[in-house]
C-alpha cells in the first residue's frame, strides 16, 4: 500500500463547497433569471472540476497497486485508530468517473428541467451533498467512512426524492424509501459490527501493533485467514452484508421503495438510478468479494435473490403506464443482473454491467423527462403517440438508449449483458450446488433478457409511434384512468416541442457513450484487467463463453425477439383488443396488490402486527392463565400486560432500540465464541 494523491479529497470537498454556495446564496439569486443561471453554474462546475481530478488521478493509477490518502487523525482510543482516509484503486476510481461524470451531465440537464422551479437553489445544494455522500461512500478507506457514505446518501435521497415535500404523494415516497433503506441498512450495521470483532478478537488476524482494525488494507488480507478457521462467520456476514445491499440496490423484497422513488424530479430519478445510490450494493459486494469467495452459501443467495429480482420486476414493468415508472422496474431487474454476476464470482462483471448500464440507464432517463417536458408534464404513455417528428434529437437518442438495454450487438449492453450470462452459464460456482444455482440464474437472465427488449419496446412504441398523437383525444382529468399518478394538464391544443440544448445536450454524450462504451471496455479485454486487482476476476472473458452454449446466438436472438414481439403487438400503437390492453394489466396489477398486500404488509402491518400480538398476548396472559390464581397474580398478570402493551407501542425508536439490544447480544455471543475457540 502506498501514499496516493492528495488531490483525491478535492472530489469529495468541491461537491460540498457547492451545496455550501448554493445554500448561502439561494435566497438572493434565484429570485432573477440571471441569478438562476449563476446558480446553475455554480452547481455543475464542481462536480465538472471534480471529474477531471478523478480523470487525472485514473491516468496515472497503476492498476496493480492501490493507494491510501489519510489527511487528518480521527478517532484513536484504546489501540483503536481511525483516520480520515481515502482508497485509490480501479474500484474506488471507476466509481468516482462515473458518478462525477454522468452527475456532471444530469447537473447540468437539471439546469434547464428545473429552470422554472421557485426553490431552484435548495435542489442544487441537496444534489451536491448527494454527489460527496456519495464519493465519501466508494472512496472512504475503512468501515466507519463507508457506512457515513451509506447513510449520507440515504439522507440525500429522501430530501431529493421528498423535494416537492407539500405533495402528499412526494412526501409518502421520501418516506418509504428512508424507512425501506433503514431496514436494509440494519443488515449492513450487523455486518460491519461482525467484522470489526473479528479484526478485534481473533489473534494473528492483523499484524502486531497495528491500530488501523477498520481499514481495507488491513481486513481485507485478514478476513481470508479468519474464515478458514470459522467458515460459518463467512455465511453470516455475507448474508447481512446482501441485505444492506438489498436496500440500497432495490432487490426482493426491499424493492418497493425504488418506483415510488419517480414522485422527485426526472434528474433526482437518474442520478439515483444510473451513476450513484442503486449501484451502492454492488460495488459493496465487489469492495468485500473476500466474504463471498469464502461462502458458496452466501453466493448462493445473491445469485438466487437476483435471479429472481430480475424476472419478477421485468414482468411488472409491463403493467407500467407511467414511462417513469416503466424505467423504475427496469433498473430494479437490471440490478438483478449484477448481483446475479456478483453471486457467481465474476465481481468484475457486475461492475462492467454497473457501468454499461449508467450509460443507457441516465440516458432513457433523460430522454424521459425530455418526453414529460416536451408533453407538459404529462407521464401517462397512453396519451403520447407519434412523437417521432415532433422531439427528433430526444427520439434519436432515446433509440441508442433503447437498443442498447435491449441486447442489440454493438452497443454497450450486449457486451455486458453478455458477460452476465457468460458469467452464470460458465459454471464459476465455489461448489457444485453453487454451479446449479449460477447456471439455472444464468438461464432465467437469458430469458429476461427476452423480456426486458420487448417491454422497452413498448414504452418506445406507445411513446414515439402509433397511428394517432393520442393527447388530441385525451378526456378531462379524473373522469379516466382515476387510480394513475400521472398529471393530466394536456390539451387538445398542445403542441410538443423539443427541449432546450442544456437538456439535450447530455443527451447527446450519453447517446455516444452508449453506442461504444461497452465496445471500448470489451476490446483486448480492458475492463476485466482494469479491476482484475481491487474486485477478484476468476477467469477471462474467453472463460466467461462455455463453448457447448452458442451464448452469442442466445443473447442476439433473445433481443431480436423482444424487439419483434414489441413491434408486433405495439407499433401502431394501443392494442384494441382485450388481453393486450393496458388497462387490463393495471387491473391484474390491482388484484394482485389486493391479494398480497406486499406494501402494507411490509411497512405498515409489522407495527400494527406487533400491537396486535402484544394485545393477544396480554389477554392469553390476563384471562387464561392467571385469572384463577388469585388477585395478587392478577395484578402481576395485567402489569405484565401493560409492560408489553408499552413495548409494542407503534414507536419505531422503541423497535430500535429492541433490535439495538439483539446486535449487542449477537456481538457478546460472537465474543464468547470467539474466545472459547482460542482457548
Amino acid at each position: 500500500m502506498v501514499q496516493g494523491n492528495g488531490l483525491i479529497w478535492w472530489t469529495i470537498g468541491l461537491p460540498v463547497i457547492g451545496a455550501i454556495l448554493q445554500a448561502l446564496l439561494g435566497r438572493q439569486l434565484q429570485g432573477s433569471s440571471a441569478g438562476k443561471r449563476l446558480l446553475g453554474f455554480l452547481a455543475v462546475l464542481p462536480i465538472v472540476f471534480a471529474f477531471g481530478i478523478g480523470a487525472s488521478i485514473t491516468q496515472s493509477l497503476d492498476p496493480k497497486s492501490a493507494a491510501v490518502v489519510t489527511s487528518i487523525p480521527w478517532i484513536d482510543l484504546f489501540g483503536l485508530n481511525i483516520p480520515f482516509e481515502l482508497r485509490i484503486d480501479t474500484l474506488s476510481m471507476t466509481m468516482v468517473l462515473i458518478i462525477t461524470g454522468i452527475g456532471s451531465l444530469i447537473h447540468l440537464y437539471a439546469t434547464g428541467y428545473m429552470a422554472e422551479e421557485p426553490e431552484y437553489s435548495r435542489f442544487f445544494s441537496y444534489l451536491n451533498l448527494f454527489i460527496a455522500a456519495m464519493l465519501m461512500l466508494v472512496l472512504g478507506n475503512n468501515l466507519l467512512l463507508l457506512f457515513f457514505g451509506w447513510e449520507g446518501v440515504g439522507l440525500c435521497s429522501y430530501l431529493l426524492i421528498g423535494f416537492w415535500y407539500k405533495d402528499l404523494a412526494n412526501a409518502k415516497a421520501a418516506n418509504k424509501a428512508f424507512i425501506v433503506n433503514r431496514i436494509g441498512d440494519w443488515g449492513l450495521t450487523l455486518g460491519l459490527l461482525m467484522i470489526a470483532s473479528l479484526m478485534f478478537l481473533v489473534k494473528g488476524a492483523v499484524p502486531a501493533g497495528e491500530e488501523r482494525l477498520l481499514s481495507y488494507d488491513i481486513i481485507l488480507p485478514a478476513l481470508p485467514k479468519v474464515f478458514a478457521a470459522n467458515p460459518e462467520y463467512a455465511t453470516i456476514i455475507g448474508i447481512l452484508l446482501f441485505i444492506g445491499a438489498c436496500g440500497k440496490s432495490a432487490q426482493f423484497p426491499l424493492y418497493i421503495w425504488l418506483p415510488d422513488a419517480m414522485a422527485g424530479p426526472t434528474p433526482v430519478s437518474a442520478l439515483i438510478h444510473a451513476a450513484t445510490m442503486v449501484t451502492s450494493g454492488v460495488v459493496l459486494l465487489n469492495r468485500m468479494h473476500v466474504v463471498y469467495e469464502s461462502s458458496a452459501v452466501a453466493s448462493m443467495v445473491v445469485c438466487c435473490v437476483g435471479a429472481f429480482t430480475a424476472l419478477f420486476a421485468a414482468v411488472i414493468a409491463f403493467g407500467q403506464t407511467d414511462i417513469k415508472k416503466v424505467l423504475a422496474y427496469s433498473t430494479v431487474s437490471q440490478l438483478g443482473f449484477m448481483f446475479v454476476a456478483c453471486g457467481a464470482g465474476a465481481y468484475w462483471v457486475g461492475m462492467y454491467h454497473v457501468t454499461t448500464h449508467a450509460f443507457f440507464k441516465a440516458l432513457l432517463f433523460l430522454g424521459s423527462g425530455a418526453v414529460i417536458h416536451a408533453m407538459a408534464h404529462e407521464q401517462d404513455m397512453r396519451h403520447y403517440g407519434k412523437l417521432s417528428k415532433r422531439i427528433p434529437i430526444t427520439f434519436m437518442t432515446m433509440v441508442i438508449g433503447w437498443f442498447a438495454i435491449a441486447g442489440v450487438p454493438g452497443l454497450s449492453g450486449f457486451y455486458s449483458k453478455e458477460a452476465v450470462l457468460g458469467a452464470a452459464l460458465a459454471n464459476q460456482g465455489l461448489g457444485t450446488e453453487a454451479i446449479q444455482v449460477s447456471v439455472i440464474s444464468g438461464w432465467v437472465c437469458l430469458f429476461v433478457a427476452l423480456l426486458t427488449a420487448f417491454y422497452m419496446s413498448r414504452m418506445m412504441f406507445l411513446t414515439f409511434f402509433g397511428k394517432e398523437e393520442r393527447w388530441r383525444s385525451i378526456e378531462p382529468a379524473g373522469n379516466d384512468h382515476s387510480d394513475d399518478d400521472a398529471h393530466h394538464s394536456l390539451d387538445k391544443n398542445h403542441e410538443p416541442h423539443e427541449v432546450p440544448f442544456s437538456m439535450w445536450s447530455p443527451l447527446i454524450v450519453l447517446a455516444v457513450l452508449s453506442a461504444i462504451g461497452g465496445y471500448m471496455m470489451h476490446k483486448g479485454e480492458a475492463f476485466e484487467h482494469w479491476l482484475a486487482a481491487s474486485s477478484s476476476a476468476p477467469g477471462s472473458v474467453a472463460n466467461l463463453h462455455p463453448e457447448e452454449i452458442p451464448l452469442v446466438t442466445l443473447s442476439i436472438a433473445a433481443a431480436v425477439s423482444g424487439l419483434l414481439l414489441g413491434a408486433l403487438f405495439y407499433f401502431k400503437g394501443l392494442p384494441a383488443k382485450e388481453g393486450w390492453d393496458l388497462t387490463k394489466w393495471a387491473m391484474f396489477r390491482r388484484r394482485a396488490a389486493e391479494q398480497f398486500g406486499y406494501d402494507a404488509m411490509l411497512v405498515d402491518s409489522a407495527v400494527e402486527g406487533g400491537r396486535s400480538l402484544a394485545a393477544g398476548l396480554d389477554d392469553t396472559v390476563d384471562h387464561g392463565l392467571f385469572s384463577g390464581a388469585g388477585i395478587g397474580a392478577g395484578e402481576t398478570a395485567q402489569r405484565l400486560g401493560q409492560m408489553l402493551r408499552m413495548a409494542q407501542s407503534g414507536a419505531v425508536r422503541l423497535y430500535a432500540l429492541v433490535m439495538l439490544t439483539g446486535v449487542l447480544a449477537l456481538i457478546a455471543w460472537v465474543i464468547v465464541v470467539i474466545q472459547g475457540g482460542s482457548k
